[in-house]
């Protein structure tokens, strides 16, 4: 990791990264570090105690990578869906700093039980209450008890992580409410704390080379690109650290309350705010025409279909709301 031509921004500030142990939240909370904030890294990972994903990375390795090179972080274990572990997190970082100017949650966006495809009516359902309290009741206590912190100061953002910059996720019927909810979730509270001077957004990753991602195409951070072999789409991924500076950048902006209760993308901001990734490159996800002949037709025709139904409802849900704001008094 290397200090950003910019400097270090967010020296002084407080970040918690909710899901700091792998894929986007790892990224986020160097990108975060990298910039100068004080960083708090939690999950359920820890040394000697996996997760229930039982892959190897945890939220001690990800401190590591920060201070490691010149950051401050601060490894805490939190399961976010238990609010008591939440509140004592929070209470334990505003006793010590008095301030929390950033929440990004990015907790289980690669849970394994999300991981299921196939039509509705053939889905296995035996998880779907865990789904939504990992996925994003966990959200909810974790943005819920870190804006009382916020609204003291009248200041702060808060970051949802989701998929995709439209309205849809692929995936199953509890994944795509999950994605989708996390962008309710951010314009929902927006309209609350905008009044206060907190700001709360949505922010998408491209195609993300998580470690999950990189395992599934054989590969590792040093030899990606051979993954293009297999999808060519591939060779314009990004790492996690590209949206951790594209959510470090909007930290670091002074006018982010305007961007409130949107839903961004990390190729977006790096064209406005000029990042790169760790190895110079700026992947722009929203620019590349994807390559479908790695994609059965069947799926293709499936999102073609979903599309065209969301432009529809789409346009007729701005035209009512539209109508309900002229409705509203002055």
């Amino acid at each position: 990791m290397r200090t950003s031509r910019h400097g270090r921004p967010l020296t002084g500030q407080v970040a918690l990264v909710a899901g700091a142990t792998r894929g986007a939240g790892r990224g986020i909370a160097r990108a975060l570090g990298e910039a100068g904030a004080l960083v708090y890294c939690t999950g359920r990972s820890v040394r000697g105690r996996p997760s229930p994903y039982k892959r190897p990375e945890t939220i001690d390795e990800t401190a590591a990578i920060i201070t490691d090179a010149g950051g401050t972080a601060v490894g805490v274990r939190v399961d976010h869906t238990v609010e008591r572990e939440v509140q004592a997190l929070v209470r334990r970082i505003d006793r010590k700093h008095k301030r929390l100017d950033i929440l990004v949650n990015s907790i289980a966006g690669e849970d394994p039980m999300m991981g299921q495809w196939g039509s509705f009516w053939q889905v296995n359902v035996k998880n779907a209450d865990a789904i939504f309290r990992q996925a994003l009741t966990s959200h909810i206590i974790t943005a819920k008890h870190a804006a009382q912190v916020m609204l003291r100061r009248k200041r702060g953002l808060i970051v949802e992580v989701t998929e995709n910059d439209i309205l849809s996720a692929g995936g199953n019927p509890m994944s795509q409410v999950v994605k989708a909810g996390l962008k309710i979730l951010a314009v929902n509270m927006a309209t609350e704390l905008k009044p206060h001077g907190v700001a709360a957004v949505a922010v998408t990753p491209g195609f993300l080379r998580s470690e999950s991602m990189l395992q599934h195409f054989g590969v590792t951070e040093a030899t990606w690109r051979d993954g293009g072999k297999k999808d060519p789409n591939f060779l314009v991924s990004e790492s996690p650290l590209f949206v951790g500076r594209a959510i470090a950048a909007l930290a670091a902006d002074p006018g982010v309350l305007a961007r409130t209760g949107q839903l961004l993308s990390s190729w977006e901001l790096s064209r406005e705010y000029r990042f790169t990734d760790y190895d110079g490159r700026r992947p722009d996800w929203g620019r590349h025409t994807i390559d479908w002949s790695v994609v059965p037709p069947a799926i293709a025709d499936v999102y073609r279909t979903g599309v065209d139904l969301q432009l529809a409802w789409l346009t007729t849900l701005a035209q009512r709301t539209r109508r309900f704001r002229r409705q509203l008094p002055a």
